[in-house]
C-alpha cells in the first residue's frame, strides 16, 4: 500500500513540471509576439516606400513606347 502515496507524489510532481513548462512557453510565446508587433512596425514605412517606388517603375515603364527592344549592331 506504501506505493499509492508514491504514485501520487510522483503524479503531483509531473503535473508541477508541465505546469512549469506550460508557464514558459506562455512568456516565449508573447516574448517572440511583442518581437513580431515591433518588426511590423519598423517594416511597415520600408514596404510603402517600395510599393510606391514600384508604382513609379511600372508607370515609367508603361508610358514609353512599345518597339522591337534593345539591338545589338
Amino acid at each position: 500500500m506504501a506505493w499509492i502515496p508514491v504514485a501520487v507524489t510522483l503524479g503531483f510532481a509531473g503535473l508541477a513540471v508541465l505546469a512549469y513548462c506550460s508557464f514558459r512557453l506562455y512568456l516565449g510565446v508573447r516574448r517572440f509576439g511583442r518581437e513580431l508587433e515591433r518588426t511590423k512596425r519598423r517594416l511597415v514605412p520600408k514596404q510603402s516606400a517600395l510599393r510606391d517606388e514600384l508604382t513609379y517603375l511600372q508607370g515609367a515603364q508603361s508610358s514609353q513606347p512599345p518597339g522591337d527592344g534593345v539591338r545589338s549592331s
